[in-house]
């Protein structure tokens, strides 16, 4: 296995040679002194002849191993996303001329703070390789750095700069093609779509977390298609897919590994090269293919069933799930380390009912796709919606979400005999469970034969709203309580040890 050091010249490297060592060899130097290396590549966005003269002191050093590679970072050393995108072309690029395995190294102690910091997020999302630190005190050594640590770590750093990032953002008429199928105007989505674009052009996973139907394939694909990635956009269900047919979709199998393969055949892995795999329900994949396909989030190669040849995959995964996966971890069917492989950024789709101001949007832009959808039928009128219509739509709580708001209008609109869809055709379209709920949300219709219970349907209500509250304030107690207008949160505890919140 060939061992291969990646560093960025810096500074005090640059120093370090024009002094020839007299205060320290500089991080590049004494890691090279220290560490046995196959091959040394440098990167430098230094002038060329300081890059040059420092790469001349190396070969007095009988350094004949290293080679220096010009990047253009124009002009600013400290910009996170060329850093980046220049780093990774280069070690991807090493990578792809092998024809065996190398063991890769990241020194973070040369060049800036920023390079520093992108040779740990690679290090933890797209390639397997060790960081190097050295220091005059105690020389060269390696650096634990968990990946529990980087998913902890990488979203604060993406908040560093995040209120000018936002203001540049703000201008709706820069929205990018994608997110401009996420029809919004609430607070809650406008911060959701604000950090989805942020993570959107690097490359590390994403966990999407929501209730059924509020759309997080549709944010997913906009993640996509504002990527730097040209590949395709892959969904899979993995609720969808027999068990015992999982390893073969995903990975593809080579023929005769088992009955009825009689061809070779490329998995969705392969589909998705130079994309984006979306999983969707993730929390249905099985563990042993949890196994699987860890490796492919750790190593970034995969084999097919039946196969011995190692492929490279080259994709970046976005999962979503409507369960809580911390309650899967608890159970355990629901892997520790494929969790923290997944959710190095996690976004979180609010439901339909905590979206304020967005109903009202969503019903024009749900009602006018189908009209152009049922318009391919002659017979069919084009359909306008009342104001009382419009009203009971705002007001109800679409525990289907969007997805369900979209069929009561599509049905709506189906069966209106009329031009104009008015509050009944609605009250017919809506599902039976939805009508209850419309009016009462089921606590107000308990039957009051049968042994009810006054005081257990009020401990309903107020467990609904207490956990609401705790949800939605992120556990913050002075603000569930100022959202349950408790006059201080000592109050909040008094109702939270109550009800056993």
């Amino acid at each position: 296995m060939k061992k291969t050091l990646f560093a960025w010249i810096g500074e005090n490297d640059l120093r370090s040679a024009q002094a020839d060592g007299v205060n320290g060899l500089g991080a590049i130097c004494q890691t090279i002194t220290d560490r046995q290396f196959d091959e040394i590549v440098l990167l430098s966005d230094y002038p060329d002849e300081r890059a040059v003269g420092y790469m001349n002191w190396l070969e007095v050093r009988k350094v004949q191993n290293a080679r220096f590679v010009k990047v253009d970072l124009g002009g600013n050393p400290t910009d996170y996303r060329a850093i980046y995108e220049n780093a990774k072309l280069q070690v991807q690029g090493y990578l792809d001329t092998l024809s065996a395995k190398a063991q890769l190294s990241f020194q973070i102690s040369s060049g800036t703070p920023a390079m520093q910091t992108i040779w740990i997020i690679l290090a933890n999302s797209h390639f397997n390789a060790k960081l190097l630190q050295s220091s005059l005190q105690k020389g060269v050594t390696d650096v634990d750095f968990p990946f529990e640590i980087a998913a902890d770590y990488l979203p604060e750093l993406l908040k560093k700069n995040e209120q000018k990032i936002y203001a540049l953002f703000s201008d709706d008429s820069a929205t990018p093609a994608g997110f401009k199928e996420i029809i919004h105007q609430s607070a809650a989505m406008k911060n959701l779509v604000q950090r989805a674009r942020i993570i959107a052009p690097h490359s590390f996973p994403v966990l999407i977390q929501g209730e059924s139907g509020t759309g997080k394939e549709l944010l997913a694909k906009a993640i996509h298609t504002t990527s730097l990635r040209k590949g395709k956009f892959v969904a899979i269900n993995c609720g969808a897919i027999p068990e015992e047919l999982f390893e073969s979709e995903l990975f593809g199998h080579k023929k005769g590994s088992f009955t009825g393969a009689t061809a070779d055949k490329s998995g969705y892995i392969e589909e998705a090269a130079g994309g984006t795999l979306f999983l969707d329900e993730i929390g249905e994949m099985p563990l042993k293919i949890q196994v699987k396909l860890l490796r492919v989030l750790q190593e970034g190669t995969f084999v097919r069933v039946g196969d011995s040849f190692e492929r490279k995959a080259d994709i970046r995964v976005i999962s979503a799930t409507n369960r809580n996966l911390i309650d899967e971890l608890a159970v355990g069917t629901f892997r520790e380390d494929m969790f923290h492989r997944l959710a190095v950024a996690i976004l979180s789709v609010p439901p339909l009912r905590e979206r304020e101001g967005d109903v009202g949007l969503l019903v024009n832009y749900l009602l006018d796709a189908a009209n152009k959808k049922l318009s391919a039928s002659s017979e069919y009128k084009i359909k306008s919606i009342s104001a009382s219509a419009q009203s009971l739509l705002m007001k109800h709580t679409w525990p289907g979400n969007i997805r369900e708001l979209q069929n009561t209008l599509l049905r709506a609109a189906v069966w209106s005999q009329n031009d104009v869809i008015d509050k009944q055709a609605i009250e017919d379209a809506m599902l039976p469970t939805s009508r209850k709920a419309a009016t009462s949300d089921g606590v107000l219709d308990i039957p009051l034969e049968g042994g009810f219970d006054l005081e257990e349907a009020m401990a309903k209500v107020a467990r609904h709203y207490l956990e609401r509250a705790m949800k939605e304030s992120g556990g913050n107690k002075s603000k569930a309580a100022k959202m349950l207008n408790f006059k201080s949160y000592q109050r909040l505890d008094v109702w939270l040890q109550k009800y056993g919140i």
